[in-house]
């Protein structure tokens, strides 16, 4: 990858390894014919991550998943309750074998094959995080478990399998706010999927 000769970072500062990686970047930015400027940001490093949409054409469903999102709690939502395609880190995985561990994890479906669409900076102003999305079908064969997530990882997951058409009306009611399951949704509406 060509890195930008315009920008020099000059100190990166760990502020916490808790959870995840929060570093403070000190960097100059050169503008032409100007000034050096040095710019200080937090970033917040949580490690790449995949999700996907489940749809069923001959049923005209999708699955999706309900939890509590602490963040969200901590800036307005009610419940804390997030409905969303079923995610999740990479980890040491490629993209494509993280959704479908991901999908087996949280939703109970074991797929054999998925379709990427996209991949995308969700927060590009303070997260690193490059979500890779995907759409795959789904029929009750594929289904080996009830899902709901690891325990070691207290996921705590709900799995909704609801009409695309009531889905696709979750984001105008605002039931549906989180932007990947956003955008899959309407990929889906686009692409003619269901």
């Amino acid at each position: 990858m060509r890195k930008n000769p315009e920008i020099e970072i000059t100190e990166t500062k760990l502020l916490s390894d808790n959870w995840y990686i929060l570093n403070r970047v000190t960097f100059n930015y050169k503008k032409e014919n100007q000034p050096v400027e040095s710019h200080k940001r937090e970033v917040y490093d949580r490690g790449n991550g995949a999700a996907i949409l489940l749809y069923n054409t001959t049923k005209k469903t999708v699955v999706l998943t309900r939890q509590f999102r602490l963040p969200t709690y901590l800036n307005g939502n009610k419940t804390g309750m997030m409905i969303e395609v079923c995610a999740g880190l990479l980890d040491k995985d490629n993209a494509e074998q993280a959704v479908i561990r991901e999908t087996e994890e949280e939703t109970g479906y074991r797929l054999n094959k998925v379709q990427k669409v996209i991949e995308t900076y969700m927060s590009p102003g303070s997260v690193t995080e490059i979500l890779y999305l995907f759409v795959g079908e789904y029929d009750e064969s594929m289904k080996v478990s009830e899902g709901g997530g690891l325990d070691a990882e207290q996921e705590n997951i709900e799995v909704l399998e609801l009409t695309f058409d009531e889905a696709y009306a979750m984001i105008e009611s605002g039931e549906i706010t989180d932007a990947k399951t956003i955008l899959l949704l309407q990929h889906a509406k686009i692409k003619g999927l269901i």
